[in-house]
């Protein structure tokens, strides 16, 4: 089957909540998405709010820590912070422990500590939580008390929690509720309804991941795969099971410019049909419509943008899309308003439109 990047970027744009502004709530978003970055906090609530049918403000406090069926805590990649469904956490979890980049010495090296430390604080930690939920301070000085190992206490608190991040990738540790403006840690068990008893087989945790990113960032190579879950990393055996295992459900496709993806059977019908997007939309900083692809993919990222988009230290832009493509950058005034940096012209009322409806989001945000 034949299928052109426009159409291919229309189904994820509509895939993804944005062509219709449509989801139903913030764990449905986070779901379909398969995790949203919030690294940037404000980014992640507008990524959520942009493609909301009923756009709400507290609707994500409520629920990481009303409800509890958003959890946040460091995942893909290196470790980067996002929300993800309660119920999916054990997923991502069983998944990204089959890349355990803690173990290397390059890591341990480059991080000031030795290997049985961080053996050491792996251990350590879920302990010294139990049920509780501790401050990042707390939490070192019960880890140092517990160990006896006062050089822990810099490594700990240095840096943006890289010695932490390999227990959310085990698990053991999630972010709980801010206590008087600061940060706390907690244990998905003591925290995340029905946390299983053990991490579910990473065969079929995988396959669930698979299924799920295809199902909106798709059709996709295991490559694409790998690059935003892992950073491109995998285990290439593991990651070649994961798809042979999906084999039943996948089709293979074929661009325009000759690249061979995996699509989910299911979806072949809604990807031939969907007419080509000409909106224009404007999405937030560190969102998943780009986070979800290869920096390299030029039918969604012209190569004359990448340095815009994609900056140092690992920043997105936030970008302003037509017919599917990354057309420009934009960004949000103190005084609320929106000022844009277009590599291209674009049709004036759609334009207007989008950017109209990022003011009254940054408004609602601040008011």
């Amino acid at each position: 089957m034949k299928l052109t990047w426009s159409q291919i970027l229309a189904w994820r744009l509509r895939r993804q909540f944005v062509s219709a502004a449509d989801g139903p709530d913030a764990v449905a978003v986070a779901r379909r998405l398969c995790g949203v970055q919030a690294q940037v906090a404000s980014s992640a609530r507008l990524a959520v709010a942009v493609r909301s049918a009923r756009p709400d403000p507290g609707e994500i406090d409520r629920a990481l820590w009303d409800d509890r069926t958003l959890v946040k805590t460091w995942l893909m990649r290196g470790g980067t912070l996002h929300l993800v469904p309660s119920g999916e956490l054990a997923d991502h979890c069983a998944t990204l422990a089959t890349v355990r980049f803690w173990e290397k010495g390059s890591w341990q090296r480059g991080h000031g500590v030795t290997a049985r430390e961080v053996e050491a604080i792996i251990d350590v930690v879920p302990a010294v939580l139990g049920e509780r939920a501790l401050t990042r301070e707390e939490l070192v000085e019960a880890v140092v008390a517990q160990t006896g190992d006062g050089h822990l206490r810099e490594a700990l608190t240095s840096g943006w929690g890289a010695l932490l991040k390999p227990l959310s990738r085990l698990g053991e540790l999630c972010y709980g509720p801010p206590r008087a403006g600061k940060v706390t840690f907690t244990t998905p068990r003591a925290w995340v309804p029905d946390w299983p008893g053990a991490l579910p087989p990473q065969e079929e945790a995988g396959v669930r991941l698979v299924r799920a990113f295809l199902g909106a960032h798709g059709p996709a190579t295991p490559e694409m795969f790998d690059t935003w879950l892992f950073g491109g990393v995998a285990r290439k055996a593991v990651l070649k099971g994961w798809f042979q295992a999906l084999a039943s459900e996948l089709t293979e496709v074929t661009a325009d410019d000759g690249t061979v993806l995996l699509a989910l059977t299911e979806h072949l019908d809604s990807l031939a049909t969907d007419p080509p997007s000409g909106a224009v939309h404007l999405l937030p900083g560190f969102d998943q419509y780009i986070l979800g692809a290869p920096r390299g993919l030029t039918p969604l990222l012209p190569p004359e943008l990448r340095a815009k988009v994609s900056r140092q230290a690992g920043w997105i832009s936030p970008v302003v899309v037509h017919e599917g493509r990354v057309a420009g950058v934009w960004e949000a005034t103190k005084g609320g308003d929106v000022t844009l940096d277009l590599a291209v012209p674009l049709p004036r009322a759609p334009l207007e439109a989008a950017v109209a409806r990022m003011r009254s989001l940054l408004a609602a945000r601040t008011g």
